[in-house]
């Protein structure tokens, strides 16, 4: 973490409580010293947790205080018992803490359909409290995974007349994992003060290009959220919407973001590749998300990456069913700078060649460009993998 801008008046603790079996890492608190100012962006799914239940009418409200989270258990279909659970977790850690039961955040992360025991919650939280610090960030961010190989945290700085003020963000995701809220937890807290206006509007826009951006495996989940948290302990003045403070705020945010969201896909269950999947040459902007996400979640296509084998056939094919507007008499594909297509058409077997060195590399871009307007859009997603049938058809043992 010596790398990480650590935000000011948010502490952490990460504890391990017995909700896993492994002993790992899997209860967690952020705490900001302060009321923050709050935003939220979650799950599509219609079958929702326990703990979204919960949080989300909370957050609606534009304020939080702390976030507790868990790992190894989703709470999901849970049913009456899993919503008491929740609200009962929180209520304990409002008492602990001493802050209104309305200022708290829960979630949780693991298998769904498992009834979860109070006794991890009754326990860990008071020993979460006496842990809180302010460098503890990296515990938390660990106390979060699940199949992750590794935990994930970002951070940014912006400056105002006064100073500077820090931006972390701190995700977990490997498996799970596709556009409309992609399967995750993620959480971002600034000492920024921010108008709640600017604070919800750049969060659903960094989200869209990020983590709606991104794909593993073509699943949405029942957990997912993302939480961002201005406490204003920079003291600077506040960023308000319409100003050049507040499009850098929403730059810098953006990058937290996206650099979490590529570390998913990174991290993706069994991956070995990162793959940018780049539209380009679209009507309008929709249209290019809509070509690109068609491809992204191409079990051929991802397959292909896999193999190592330029399959741009997998891929035109992709594009063509997705239902945009196209001529393949005018589609170009490359990877890298490798065009395979030109015009709906091979450039030959030795072009090929050289994309399949291409695909070798553990990161990479497909750009395709369509000829039919100057909208544009990436998706990222990895190759799908023996190891990632070996994970999922182990999950629960």
């Amino acid at each position: 973490m010596s790398h990480i801008d650590l935000p000011a008046g948010f502490r952490f603790a990460g504890i391990a409580s017995g909700i896993k079996k492994s002993g790992k890492l899997d209860l967690a608190l952020i705490y900001s010293e302060q009321p923050a100012d709050a935003a939220g962006t979650f799950t599509l799914n219609k079958v929702i947790a326990a703990p979204l239940q919960l949080t989300k009418p909370r957050i609606a409200k534009g304020r939080c205080q702390a976030v507790l989270i868990n790992s190894g258990n989703a709470n999901a279909c849970t049913g009456q018992p899993g919503l008491q659970l929740a609200t009962e977790t929180s209520g304990l850690l409002a008492a602990e803490l001493g802050i209104d039961q309305e200022l708290i955040a829960v979630a949780s992360t693991g298998v769904i359909g498992v009834q979860m025991p109070l006794a991890p919650f009754s326990q860990g939280i008071p020993r979460l409290k006496e842990q809180l610090a302010n460098d503890q960030a990296s515990r938390v961010a660990e106390a979060m995974m699940t199949t992750d190989a590794y935990s994930k945290v970002a951070s940014a700085r912006g400056r105002l007349a006064g100073g500077e003020y820090h931006i972390l963000g701190l995700a977990k995701g490997a498996g799970m994992i596709h556009p409309n809220m992609a399967t995750m937890l993620g959480f971002v807290m600034t000492d920024a003060a921010v108008s709640p206006e600017l604070l919800q509007s750049a969060l659903s826009a960094a989200v869209e290009k990020s983590f709606n951006s991104i794909t593993v495996d073509g699943d949405t989940s029942t957990n997912d959220m993302v939480l961002l948290l201005a406490n204003g302990a920079s003291g600077l003045e506040q960023i308000e919407a319409g100003s050049e403070a507040g499009e850098e705020f929403c730059q810098a945010l953006q990058r937290v973001l996206l650099d979490l969201a590529k570390m998913i896909v990174r991290d993706g269950e069994g991956a070995t590749k990162l793959v940018r999947i780049r539209l380009v040459g679209a009507v309008d902007e929709q249209q290019a998300r809509t070509a690109a996400c068609s491809v992204a979640t191409s079990e051929l296509v991802k397959t292909a990456f896999f193999g190592e084998d330029a399959n741009w056939g997998r891929i035109i094919a992709a594009v063509g069913y997705s239902g945009v507007e196209v001529d393949q008499e005018r589609i170009d594909i490359s990877f890298n700078e490798v065009p395979v297509t030109r015009n709906g058409l091979s450039t030959g077997p030795e072009r090929e060649a050289e994309a399949s060195e291409v695909l070798k590399l553990d990161e990479f871009t497909v750009t395709i460009d369509l000829h039919q307007g100057r909208a544009e859009a990436s998706y990222y997603t990895s190759d799908l993998t023996y190891e990632y049938v070996k994970i999922n058809a182990d999950y629960r043992t």
